[in-house]
């Protein structure tokens, strides 16, 4: 993927965790950053339960769930300090 289409997922799949998970989001720079991180960890969670995702709205669907996951370690880890 090129750069460009990486940003457009980790912005959208960050804009998207932060809605679900209530306003939690973290500006626009932190929402791509955790959309990227969260595609890397929603791709290697279907790795690893063998579900193969496919196609752009695989990767931004993958890209949420990771997300999500990554935000709410996030607030965990922020209401213990």
């Amino acid at each position: 993927m090129d750069l460009i289409t990486i940003i457009l997922i980790g912005l959208i799949a960050g804009w998207i965790a932060g809605l679900i998970m209530k306003g939690r989001g973290l500006g626009i720079v932190g929402d791509i950053i955790v959309g990227v991180i969260g595609a890397l960890l929603g791709g290697f969670l279907f790795a690893l339960l063998g579900v193969d995702i496919g196609g752009f709205l695989g990767t931004i669907i993958a890209a949420v769930i990771g997300a999500v996951i990554l935000l709410f370690i996030i607030s965990l880890i922020k209401r213990e300090s």
